[in-house]
């Protein structure tokens, strides 16, 4: 998988400067990224969710920056800060015949949400520049059904539940 371009950090032609700047993730962002991602963890747990974080520096290192990345990241920083990320990776709809782009993780610090900056709605549409340059058709990712506050983010965006499907999976 090769690295994410990155998304114009002004914003849409025209728009006045962003409060904040988008790029794609790097190897030296793996620490920061990490924080963010204990950040996210500790949220879910205060949810309910009692799955053991497992994305440590070490992991992203070896599967987002190696010789073979799974997956690719965004990046949102405000005043020289990460405030924010966002990580996808390649997929496909056999029933549609189409290309996908799976969010696999988004977050963004509290201290970033609801200033009126839209940081998280940059990092979806930064997602979904990188899925239409990469001829997808559509974003999908899955949402814990406790995280209201995304369920209502994302709803605001446009996004549609997809009922009747139950994830499923089985280790290898």
């Amino acid at each position: 998988m090769t690295p994410s371009p990155a998304p114009s950090p002004e914003g849409p032609p025209g728009a006045p400067p962003r409060a904040f700047t988008l790029r794609a993730a790097q190897r030296g962002d793996v620490p920061a990224i990490a924080a963010l991602a204990r950040q996210f963890a500790q949220l879910m747990h205060e949810l309910g969710d009692s799955t053991s974080l497992q994305l440590d520096a070490a992991a992203l290192e070896r599967d987002g920056f190696g010789p073979d990345p799974a997956f690719g990241g965004l990046l949102a920083e405000r005043e020289g800060r990460v405030v924010g990320y966002l990580l996808h990776h390649p997929g496909y709809d056999t029933d549609a015949a189409r290309r996908l782009l799976f969010v696999v993780d988004l977050f963004v610090t509290p201290a970033a949400r609801g200033l009126g900056i839209g940081i998280g709605a940059a990092l979806i549409a930064a997602a979904r520049d990188i899925a239409a340059r990469a001829g997808a058709a559509q974003l999908v990712w899955t949402v814990d059904s406790r995280n209201a506050g995304a369920l209502r983010f994302y709803e605001s965006l446009g996004a549609q539940r997809v009922e009747g499907l139950v994830l499923m999976c089985l280790d290898a």
